[in-house]
């Protein structure tokens, strides 16, 4: 008897689902504070389409990666049909926003797309964990609060208001966990950096909110971060885990506080 190739059994899970924890706040968060401050049958669409587009990058960083490196394996068309799959589904979010818009809502994604394009370029050379396209993704997701308010009919500064809020949420964020991360592993950590990157964010919507852009709520949330992060840098590190729930309950805060300002 001829025996019989053995075949590779590919974990569905591991391609089709993210692997990144943090990502998910990221795209939540734009989701939650567009649909709270301007709910419409546009923005549930333009969710849809997030929703779609987060799920999208794993299968799709899977799929770009084996390409480049001109290989296939058994995961190779397993991730493209994952990724296309994702794809489609977003498009009908995207058609759903198109249909049901009142205004013109894509100029905030059509800016975005550069640092989509930051961001899987680097995934594509599976460096999508480094500094600047972890930044360069969740400022990109903002973009969708943006857009569900122009939707509805949102003055545009205002809703230009709402990625910014997200934008320096995800920027202080960003320098938080990582810097969290690096003290758990026992590697050498530049506080300063971190605390200038946070009040740097802080700075920015304060200047937001004298013009008008963010609600003063918004400056106050953010402001918490810091000294929550004098005071947890004062004390041992904690798990990756216990960062990414504080910062998912601390990204809900700047949500509902912005919510409540608009």
């Amino acid at each position: 008897m001829t025996a019989q190739p053995k075949t590779t059994r590919v974990p569905l899970k591991a391609v089709a689902l993210p692997n990144e924890h943090g990502g998910w706040g990221f795209t939540l968060e734009p989701i939650l504070l567009g649909l709270l401050v301007a709910p419409s049958w546009a923005g549930l669409g333009l969710s849809v389409f997030a929703l779609a587009a987060f799920f999208t990058r794993h299968p799709l960083k899977l799929w770009l990666a084996d390409v480049r490196k001109g290989k296939r394996f058994p995961r190779t068309p397993i991730a493209g049909r994952f990724a296309l799959g994702y794809g489609t589904i977003g498009a009908l979010g995207l058609l759903l926003a198109l249909v049901g818009a009142k205004g013109p809502f894509y100029w905030p994604l059509l800016a975005a797309l550069p640092l989509m394009a930051v961001q899987l370029w680097f995934d594509a050379h599976n460096k999508g964990r480094n500094l600047l396209p972890e930044i360069s993704g969740a400022m990109a997701m903002g973009s969708i609060a943006s857009g569900i308010g122009l939707a509805t009919g949102m003055e545009a500064r205002l809703a230009l208001g709402l990625w910014l809020v997200l934008g320096m949420r995800a920027l202080a964020a960003i320098y938080y966990a990582r810097a969290q991360v690096m003290r758990a592993r026992g590697s050498a950590v530049n506080l300063r950096l971190t605390y200038a990157a946070e009040s740097l964010a802080i700075g920015i919507l304060l200047l937001g909110a004298i013009f008008g852009l963010v609600p003063w709520l918004s400056v106050v949330a953010l402001g918490l971060l810091l000294p929550f992060s004098l005071y947890a840098f004062s004390k041992p590190p904690v798990p990756a885990r216990i960062v990414g729930w504080s910062q998912m309950a601390f990204g809900l805060l700047v949500v509902l506080l912005t919510a409540l300002g608009r």
